[in-house]
């Protein structure tokens, strides 16, 4: 079976590689026309990821991004969130690598096993960096109206943090 798996991947190659000659496409010219167009997209995506980027390194340093995890606190311990969670929720929506700071944190502050830990990596795991994909994809597609977009992802996110954290209680227990 390794073998199988290991052979994978150059076979798959090789198919391609026999299919095009067999129908005789031009595959460099595919290749250089593929790299032009991601290098297109690459040019198109960088201003408001820049953007994105700044705004979140402006509201960690600032300090709002703890201010507003100690005002929500009290509410996510109603519905079942440990409020020391708080800060992933906050920065998921917005960047991916910001919240895989703030979830290896939580991990190492709280252990891996503990309630915390194991609904922290189940929150990365059951959630979107929403403004991230936004602005990526959207900028790409040269599609300056999000409408619903937002709003839609965002209440996916809280579903996502919601039944993580439900999920996580219901399958290791802890209250």
């Amino acid at each position: 079976m390794d073998l199988f798996f290991t052979m994978l991947v150059p076979c798959l190659m090789l198919a391609v590689a026999v299919t095009a000659l067999i129908r005789r496409v031009d595959v460099w010219g595919g290749i250089t026309d593929g790299a032009r167009a991601g290098l297109k997209v690459s040019l198109n995506i960088m201003p408001p990821l820049v953007g994105l980027l700044t705004a979140v390194y402006m509201l960690r340093a600032s300090g709002a991004l703890e201010l507003l995890g100690e005002a929500l606190s009290p509410a996510l311990t109603a519905i079942g969130i440990p409020p020391e969670t708080v800060s992933l929720l906050l920065v998921r929506p917005v960047s991916g690598s910001a919240a895989l700071g703030v979830g290896a944190e939580l991990i190492r502050t709280y252990g891996p096993d503990s309630l915390i830990g194991r609904t922290a990596a189940v929150m990365l795991g059951s959630t979107e960096t929403t403004f991230y994909t936004v602005a990526v994809y959207f900028g790409a597609a040269k599609i300056a109206r999000t409408r619903y977009a937002i709003p839609a992802a965002l209440c996916a996110d809280a579903a996502g943090f919601l039944a993580a954290a439900w999920a996580v209680r219901l399958i290791f227990g802890g209250t």
